[in-house]
């Protein structure tokens, strides 16, 4: 069960567009934005909302793979492992960020919240390979030692 909070910020944010079923994208990747995940309650509280069936919202949601169900860290680590990337050595990237944070690949998110960590296939940057985001932070030309350096200051930061 969410607080209250999280379902008066999903008024607040139906309010801006309204309730018609069409502004269903717009309205969940707000919400994601706030909590850096869509929480299934809000999906199924927007949807009555909209007037549109739970099914229907979850369709959506599910097609998209923007919208995740699951609770992200604060920072949310990418790292491409496209071609130019792979090329480029972007594995010794991924490599050192489970060093660094203890994740792998069964396991995402730090249990502070503090990091989430997702590989992908393109981060439209391949002329910056190896690259990573951080928050859609675009972190290019990165190397394990410049991985050490950006952990430990998101560490003090976070």
């Amino acid at each position: 069960m969410l607080e209250q909070s999280y379902y008066e910020k999903a008024d607040e944010i139906v309010a801006q567009y309204g309730d018609e079923a069409r502004f269903l994208i717009p309205i969940i990747q707000d919400i994601q934005s706030c909590y850096r995940y869509l929480p299934p309650e809000l999906l199924s509280y927007v949807a009555k909302k909209l007037h549109i069936n739970e099914a229907k919202a979850y369709s959506v949601a599910t097609f998209y793979e923007n919208f995740s169900f699951d609770a992200k860290g604060k920072y949310i680590l990418r790292v491409c492992d496209g071609t130019a990337c792979h090329v480029r050595k972007s594995m010794a990237i991924l490599d050192q960020l489970y060093k660094e944070t203890g994740l792998s690949k069964e396991k995402h998110t730090t249990d502070d919240m503090l990091f989430t960590l997702e590989t992908v296939s393109c981060l439209g940057a391949c002329g910056l390979a190896p690259v990573m985001t951080v928050n859609d932070v675009v972190y290019p030309s990165m190397t394990p030692e410049k991985v050490t350096e950006l952990i430990k200051k998101l560490k003090e930061e976070g």
